[in-house]
């Protein structure tokens, strides 16, 4: 499964990046809002530094706003992934990038139909929310599994499904299993994925037990 970091800090995307650990990034209203910077020049600091799928959402709501304005972020690097979401015109938008062959990521996705939908509108990414149906006591996980299933049933369907609002590790184990193609992850949630308290209980032990060595590697 790839990873695509949820984020626009570019010290995150920095300090993560020399893992190997970040296939993608992905950005949107929100993120940028918070980054308090110019929104372009964000989505092409991003493109320098990850060499994967930067997703930069558009701001209308009428289909050929939304194609114009992705057209226009399509120009900032050729790795860009236009975010459009999953409405009507959305779809609309998303069949003519596609053609234009621009990737596109089509957001907002709540049910296993939008997902049929906008694999055959020509989508590159899915983005089934996980955590917002999990909010509202619906289970987010079982999107993953019939979407996976559905998608599988028509290999001519080349849509990866991109598993978003992600809110823990428990999330990301599940969307692997469920068989989705790529987590879009939290910067936190990312580092947090390491953390095991038997892996810390035992590397206390073996440098414990190396200090009375009294050795030196180097």
């Amino acid at each position: 499964m790839k990873f695509f970091a949820d984020t626009a800090d570019i010290a995150a995307i920095d300090e993560l990046v020399p893992t190997g650990l970040v296939d993608g990034v992905t950005t949107n209203p929100s993120i940028i809002a918070k980054s308090g910077r110019d929104f372009k020049e964000v989505i092409a600091e991003i493109c320098k530094i990850v060499d994967g799928p930067v997703s930069a959402e558009v701001a209308a709501t009428e289909a050929n706003q939304m194609i114009a304005e992705g057209r226009e972020l399509a120009k900032i690097a050729s790795n860009v992934a236009i975010k459009v979401p999953l409405t009507w015109d959305g779809l609309i938008a998303c069949k003519t990038l596609a053609a234009e062959d621009t990737m596109v990521n089509v957001t907002l996705c709540f049910s296993a139909n939008q997902a049929l939908l906008a694999a055959k509108a020509g989508a590159t990414f899915i983005s089934p929310f996980i955590g917002r149906l999990d909010d509202i006591a619906l289970d987010g996980m079982e999107l993953i599994h019939d979407i996976r299933v559905i998608y599988d049933n028509y290999p001519g369907l080349k849509t990866e499904i991109l598993a978003a609002s992600v809110r823990g590790a428990n999330h990301v184990r599940m969307a692997a299993i469920a068989g989705a193609d790529v987590a879009t992850i939290p910067p936190d949630v990312i580092k947090g994925l390491v953390r095991h308290p038997l892996t810390d209980k035992g590397l206390e032990a073996f440098l414990q037990d190396w200090a009375k060595t009294g050795q030196s590697i180097l």
